[in-house]
């Protein structure tokens, strides 16, 4: 039997780093062993689905560098794939249990169930489904289906102890007698999510079944509808709960954990594939952490995945991230970059120069960054050059009030008044020149270099910046950027006229 194995999630929410590692693992095991993926939109709570996220679903699959071969977007062999449109066939399957007397229609109320349930916890005694409506004769039976009596389908327990094996967890044993007679199929004629699951992947053909631990205790119900339909059993593997760095479940209190706020945070998927492959699996000895998607296919074997939770760090995720940017190929991250600033509204039409100069921003900043969106907090000082405030930052004027600082500043400002320079070209002779007429080398000669033109005491390389000044100011952007020489006037008038240059 061909491996097939299946992702299915529930259209109700943006997809998150959870049962993304599911789909990738799912998806790993094909890559490894050959085999199809089918993709199946588990859509039967009406009230929560919605098709915006199962666009969405389909747009974080992909971006995450996923394929598959079978799904509500691609077809298939064994569709729909949509459990919305699969009404029918569970219809069928519910009268096929019904014909072999594996399940029965229980009439019972929920009123009347919620009431005995809330009698039961009051004693302090577990509660399930009595059987009740297992004892009815197929006449009662024919009666109240005549009589229009609101109805479901229960599955027939049977007694004895429910066997399978996780290639997580090893072997696996429930005893029947606590599970109860569980439904199939609601009222309103609606399929449980046991049912549809197991209907689904039987007839869909399905070979393994990875999902998360928290289904691990659906799957004694699930086993039991199999043996009932008289369908072999699916290999399970489930794979570990996923906890946030203080060991409590992941949820809003960490932070947000969808694909789409990585992705619209500037995360590269190669970095988020790779880190959330390693939570729950570990390479080889001979491997390092950093595995491109054909390493990571080829050394998976979901036998070594941990039954132990995995953490979430987002700092590790941003070390993959800061690794995978400085291994990009420069185009996607000036793409990325481009359209984030327009949206910041500090760029308008990005053409061939627009664009060139932004790889010059990219380039300057990309080495302080855990992911792109960072751009935001750094690059205003491109643009928001205010000499009379910046010489009234702490840090600027420990910077002044180191001896020569100031007369730095005043070389570099008579240097760029020399006529109209070439300042990227002639950058290297200019500062010669300043230091030459200042007497100052090192620190003390770039310190004060750099807070002249930027305003700040720390940043990117200074010449990259002054590559970028001077060609931003010669752009039509929705805001201007002051190029070296009109920095530097500022900056030595606003000095000046705080007295600064008599410190020393």
């Amino acid at each position: 039997m061909p491996n097939r194995l299946r992702f299915a999630p529930s259209p109700t929410g943006d997809l998150h780093v959870g049962n993304a590692r599911t789909a990738v693992f799912n998806w790993l095991y094909v890559k490894k062993y050959g085999g199809s993926l089918v993709i199946r939109i588990e859509d039967t709570d009406r009230v929560r689905s919605d098709s915006r996220f199962e666009d969405l679903i389909f747009r974080d699959l992909k971006w995450l560098g996923l394929d598959w071969q079978e799904g509500p977007d691609c077809g298939g062999p064994f569709g729909p794939y949509r459990q919305s449109s699969r009404t029918a066939i569970y219809a069928r399957q519910a009268e096929v249990l019904l014909e072999k007397e594996s399940a029965y229609r229980c009439f019972c109320s929920e009123e009347e169930l919620g009431r005995r349930a809330r009698e039961a916890r009051q004693a302090g005694l577990a509660w399930k489904y009595p059987g009740t409506c297992r004892r009815l004769s197929p006449g009662e039976v024919a009666r109240r289906l005549a009589d229009a009596h609101p109805s479901v389908v229960r599955l027939k327990v049977r007694s004895g102890k429910v066997v399978f094996r996780d290639l997580v967890h090893g072997g696996m044993q429930f005893d029947s007698a606590v599970l109860g007679d569980p439904i199939l199929v609601r009222s309103n004629g609606m399929p449980t999510y046991n049912y549809a699951a197991v209907v689904d992947d039987g007839l869909m053909k399905i070979s393994h079944v990875i999902r998360g631990d928290d289904h691990l205790s659906n799957t004694p119900r699930q086993v039991l509808i199999y043996e009932a339909l008289g369908w072999p059993l699916p290999v399970f593997a489930h794979l570990s709960t996923i906890l946030g760095p203080d060991r409590a479940r992941l949820s809003k209190r960490h932070g947000a954990t969808s694909l789409k706020h990585f992705r619209e945070q500037g995360v590269l998927w190669e970095a988020l594939l790779n880190y959330l492959t390693l939570l729950g699996w570990a390479p080889g000895e001979d491997q390092d952490e950093i595995l491109s998607p054909e390493e990571l296919a080829a050394g998976f074997d979901i036998e070594r995945v941990s039954k132990s939770p995995a953490i979430f760090d987002a700092q590790k995720l941003y070390f993959f991230n800061r690794h995978y940017l400085k291994e990009c190929e420069p185009s996607r991250t000036v793409e990325w970059a481009s359209d984030h600033l327009r949206q910041e509204g500090l760029l308008g039409e990005v053409d061939s120069r627009v664009r060139q100069w932004v790889g010059l921003v990219v380039e300057a900043f990309l080495p302080g960054l855990d992911h792109l969106s960072q751009l935001s907090g750094k690059v205003p000082q491109l643009w928001d050059f205010e000499a009379e405030r910046a010489v009234q930052d702490e840090g600027v004027r420990q910077v002044l009030s180191s001896p020569g600082a100031a007369r730095v500043v005043e070389e570099l400002n008579n240097q760029l008044s020399l006529g109209k320079r070439d300042v990227v070209r002639e950058w290297p002779s200019i500062v010669r020149s300043v230091k030459a007429g200042s007497g100052q080398k090192g620190r003390k000669l770039f310190h004060p270099i750099r807070v002249a033109l930027t305003g700040r005491d720390s940043g990117p390389e200074l010449d990259k910046l002054v590559s970028i000044f001077e060609g931003g100011s010669q752009l039509e952007l929705p805001r201007r950027i002051k190029d070296c020489r009109a920095r530097s006037s500022e900056f030595h008038n606003a000095m000046r006229s705080q007295e600064l240059s008599r410190i020393h």
